[in-house]
């Protein structure tokens, strides 16, 4: 019968200051190399920061891309202190990576979502959107979701899988773009001449563009002649356009001494119920 040889504490110590020494390395590793990810990730970001030559809808993925990389390259170093070999940590990644799958559909459908966004490009950074009743300028899309800025200052997050899934308004994405303003004149008034106030505002104005030409239309018979001003104008100018249109539309329409038709609502006094006397 073979003898059982035993372990001398000369060896045990060996052992734990062998084991000790490669957690040791280990966490070091780790946490070095946490610092290093992101500090190589921001870097990255500064440096293409001001680059013309890469699209600003790539710029933050990519920081985002090495700052990944450095991490998958430490955890794979941290785990060599063990000897753990490639091969092992490959089927080991493999195996967690179904597990995982499975448990977060919903977060792999948002990275996948992000890849879509970003090949068909239907939304850039700075473009105004509107989908599924969010609506603001897009200020990043990022590996899980997008950011937006709404008009009155509010941060946004949307999943980019409730983008890819919906219908995307991009307001942005046209160069010009084309504006409907409605104004109101009486029956009893000259339409014709309210017309021609209406066209020589819009030839006036220099955001107007020439073609197509600008119109002056009547749209609607609703307690009067519904007109409207249409014209195209540079996406940008769309909205200071309007207002300034409607506030100067009206006042040339009253210089002009045209009326302004109000909806008129005949109100009928109710009956007044009394209480019965007494005597009755």
């Amino acid at each position: 019968m073979a003898a059982m040889t035993s372990t001398s504490p000369e060896q045990l110590l060996d052992m734990a200051l062998t084991w000790g020494v490669n957690i040791f390395g280990a966490v070091v590793l780790l946490v070095a190399g946490w610092f290093a990810a992101d500090w190589a990730g921001r870097s990255v970001r500064r440096l293409i920061a001001h680059s013309d030559h890469i699209d600003a809808t790539l710029k933050p993925l990519l920081g985002s891309l090495v700052r990944y990389a450095v991490l998958l390259f430490v955890i794979t170093a941290a785990l060599a202190q063990f000897g753990v070999q490639t091969t092992s940590i490959i089927a080991v990644v493999g195996a967690a990576g179904l597990a995982v799958g499975l448990a977060l559909q919903g977060t792999l459908a948002n990275i996948a979502a992000g890849v879509m966004l970003l090949f068909l490009r239907p939304l850039e950074v700075g473009d105004y959107i509107e989908s599924d009743g969010v609506a603001g300028t897009v200020d990043e899309i990022g590996v899980f979701t997008t950011q937006l800025h709404t008009f009155d200052g509010i941060y946004v997050t949307v999943p980019n899988s409730q983008l890819w899934n919906k219908t995307i308004r991009n307001y942005s994405r046209l160069p010009t773009r084309r504006l409907d303003v409605a104004m109101s004149v009486g029956y009893a008034d000259d339409l014709e001449r309210a017309m021609g106030v209406l066209h020589g505002l819009l030839d006036e104005d220099r955001r107007v563009l020439r073609e197509p030409a600008p119109q002056v239309l009547v749209t609607a018979l609703n307690g009067g002649f519904t007109v409207t001003m249409r014209c195209w104008t540079e996406s940008g100018n769309f909205g200071d356009l309007q207002s300034d249109l409607l506030r100067l539309g009206r006042l040339r329409l009253s210089d002009a001494g045209l009326s302004t038709p109000y909806s008129l609502r005949a109100v009928r006094e109710a009956p007044v119920l009394r209480p019965p006397s007494a005597s009755s």
